[in-house]
């Protein structure tokens, strides 16, 4: 199947996970006039290497990165594109742990890799034991680490993900979508003197970029020269450079917004139990929640309130953006009123 979100003109979109808050006003400003400086020279090709957003994200990260340790493209799909076909493809197997991003198996299979699971623990958590047993098991080339896990906001230990690379030989592969919605150690923190493990990220989510497309890698120099040999020349447009490296100077700026995300998300998840739900821990900007009698019904209910969410094909659950303080108010409300009803109907 492919990726398949549903897209419409609603009040309240809570189904992709985007950052709901506007880019502030000054950041937007400077971004605009790096735009129109790249503008005026768009009849050469881009920089190939995109050096200067590789020095910028390397700056972000930190953890002794250089630009060398850094690769970027049109969003962090395209990131596992590349790496799968560099280090997957026809004869090689990829590792997941469902439920869990449904873009890696689907790039996985639209490579020619073979794609494998195994199950996760209770809680959907991930433990050393449990993925050391599922790659002794599958002996995959390329394993997939979700953290924190999406679509269950789930987090991963920095244990789990060293056992993983001490129990293979292969690629291993933490996408850290939402790491900034995450208090826990980043698994950037493991990569010096593990030249397999990669590190996927995006500016998406906290960033407010999704419009933009810009995923990118932190890995060994090794790892990125091997990416080099399958990507397209000039990549990464421009345009896509240009805003990037402006958004990536007002970082701060850019992740105040974070806290108040992570303060809706906490919102919901202390507010769902009351209307009989039972909402996941996250470490992310969404929440999973159970309990939910007809899932598809509540997803229409919902809609017909112009509230979009996700019905993720999990029994029993939705998943919810965390949105504005105003936005997690009305889908409240509705998710409120929607229990008053179940509950005179009964």
């Amino acid at each position: 199947m492919p990726y398949g979100a549903p897209q419409k003109q609603v009040r309240l979109q809570l189904n992709v996970n985007e950052n709901t808050h506007p880019i502030p006003e000054d950041v937007a400003t400077d971004i605009v006039t790096a735009l129109a400086r790249a503008v005026l020279g768009v009849n050469r090709y881009p920089d190939r290497e995109f050096t200067e957003l590789r020095e910028s994200l390397a700056q972000y990260l930190g953890h002794g990165l250089t630009r060398e340790n850094l690769w970027a493209a049109n969003g962090s799909n395209e990131v596992i594109q590349q790496v799968l076909q560099a280090f997957g493809g026809p004869g090689r197997r990829a590792l997941g742990f469902p439920p869990t991003y449904s873009m890696h198996s689907i790039i996985s299979k639209g490579t020619g890799t073979t794609w494998v699971t195994a199950e996760r623990d209770d809680d959907y958590r991930i433990s050393p034991a449990t993925v050391v047993a599922a790659i002794e098991r599958e002996q995959p080339d390329v394993i997939f680490l979700c953290s924190p896990n999406n679509p269950t906001g789930t987090a991963l230990e920095l244990d789990t993900i060293e056992a993983a690379y001490d129990a293979t030989k292969g690629i291993v592969l933490v996408d850290e979508a939402y790491a900034e919605f995450d208090d826990r150690p980043s698994a950037l923190s493991l990569l010096n003197g593990r030249p397999r493990l990669l590190v996927s990220r995006t500016m998406s989510k906290a960033f407010a970029f999704a419009g933009v497309r810009l995923g990118y890698l932190a890995a060994d120099p090794a790892v990125i020269d091997a990416i080099r040999l399958v990507r397209l020349p000039y990549h990464l447009s421009a345009l896509t450079q240009a805003a990037a490296v402006a958004a990536l100077a007002h970082a701060p700026a850019m992740l105040a917004m974070v806290d108040d995300i992570k303060r809706q998300r906490d919102r919901m998840v202390s507010a769902l139990p009351a209307l009989g739900y039972i909402p996941l821990p996250s470490a992310a900007n969404f929440v999973l929640f159970g309990g939910v009698t007809d899932p598809n019904a509540t997803f229409e209910a919902l809609l017909a309130e112009d509230i979009l969410i996700r019905d993720v094909g999990i029994p029993h659950h939705l998943r919810v953006t965390a949105g504005s303080e105003a936005e997690t108010t009305v889908l409240l409300d509705a998710l409120s009123r929607l229990f008053a009803v179940g509950r005179m109907t009964q």
